[in-house]
């Protein structure tokens, strides 16, 4: 299944109240959302008709969330990020941080999910971009995220071309990747080539997009929310 197609089918499973997208280029998986929804990208080009209510901020991420912090605030007021994706610059280390920022501001009930975490061979991983098709080493934030947040539950879909990471068991309060960031890249920031384990190339550790789609987790997630979205719900 094309990774868009999942996202499509995911937005209907999941029924977020609220979208965050980091990366939206043109706009094909922020089109996707019928929820109030923000898109962030420094280089917007966007082509594609957005179905639901959404803000377009020109900006990098760390930029964006670095504001954000300063006004203390939810991008969507009194509502967490239901559903974050992150598909920004394809480094590591950005990834990371895409994910610190989307979780301050989620609930235990969100997901925030990773594109291109499945590369298909060392030259596509590499952080210096050498290829057309291009995932940098975003691959590397599963392990990290296994070693040093082992509360989390990630799982690994085999979308294509390049994978989809979905995570759950958020919280908005841990400062455990903060906290540890130093030794986290000294670990996880490798010069190229990079080495991609074989689990990532065999995709052995994934599950099909439609058995994702089945887990009973997404209903479990959707009847522990609070909150109902305002009729006059904006998005900052």
């Amino acid at each position: 299944m094309f990774y868009l197609e999942f996202l499509s089918k995911f937005h209907e499973r999941l029924r977020p109240r609220t979208y965050l997208e980091i990366g939206v280029e043109h706009g094909y998986s922020l089109a996707l959302s019928r929820c109030p929804s923000i898109g962030v990208d420094p280089d917007l080009h966007v082509t594609q008709q957005l179905a639901s209510p959404s803000v377009l901020i020109r900006s990098t991420s760390d930029d964006y969330f670095g504001q954000l912090a300063t006004k203390e605030t939810s991008p969507f007021g009194e509502l967490p990020i239901d559903f974050g994706y992150i598909d920004g610059m394809h480094n590591f280390e950005y990834a990371l941080r895409d994910f610190i920022g989307l979780e301050r501001y989620s609930a235990t009930s969100s997901v925030i999910a990773f594109d291109d975490i499945l590369p298909r061979n060392a030259d596509e991983a590499a952080r210096e971009r050498h290829t057309q098709e291009w995932t940098g080493d975003v691959f590397r934030v599963q392990f990290a995220l296994a070693s040093h947040r082992p509360d989390l539950v990630q799982i690994r879909v085999n979308t294509e071309p390049t994978g989809t990471l979905l995570v759950v068991g958020l919280d908005p309060e841990s400062h455990v990747l903060v906290d540890q960031m130093d030794d986290i890249l000294r670990t996880y920031v490798t010069p190229d080539p990079q080495v991609v384990p074989p689990e990532i190339l065999s995709r052995s550790t994934t599950i099909t997009p439609q058995r994702a789609l089945e887990l009973t987790i997404w209903d479990e997630l959707r009847e522990s929310r609070t909150g109902a979205v305002p009729e006059s719900s904006g998005v900052l």
